[in-house]
């Protein structure tokens, strides 16, 4: 085996040409690598589930209909009301249903969507449900 004495308690180098290596970029050196970028995020996307939009038949859309004529006409500035609706997905067919519950601030029937306090917009066309809900 051979004897180190005679180097081992010398100074570590240091280069007085090239900059010391930061320890974060040291670190880097054993990080795992990828040959396909991306690969493992195309993987998560395509797993994620999506939900097809409900077609509401046209029973229910008169429902739907008479439910939203009944918070205009219901004499409530603002009234709360809990909408569930229907939000396409960006990347892929189909999207998730979600609930809100908020003011109504204005019901634009031209452009035919639901304007609550907190400026979010909802389409009808997108709605599943809405109902009045008691304030808090």
């Amino acid at each position: 085996m051979p004897n180190y004495e005679d180097i081992i308690h010398l100074p570590h180098h240091i280069s007085k040409k090239r900059p010391q290596m930061p320890l974060s970029q040291r670190a880097a050196i054993f990080a795992p690598f990828s040959a396909l970028t991306g690969y493992e995020d195309q993987i998560k996307e395509t797993d994620r589930i999506t939900t097809r939009k409900i077609e509401l038949t046209e029973e229910e859309k008169e429902i739907l209909n008479r439910k939203l004529q009944m918070i205009q006409t219901c004499g409530k500035k603002n009234p709360n009301v809990k909408i569930t609706y229907f939000v396409p997905d960006e990347k892929k067919s189909g999207g998730a249903y979600r609930t809100v519950i908020g003011r109504i601030k204005k019901m634009d029937e031209h452009l035919k969507e639901i304007v609550l306090t907190s400026r979010q917009k909802i389409s009808i066309n997108d709605m599943l449900d809405v109902m009045i809900v008691e304030s808090n």
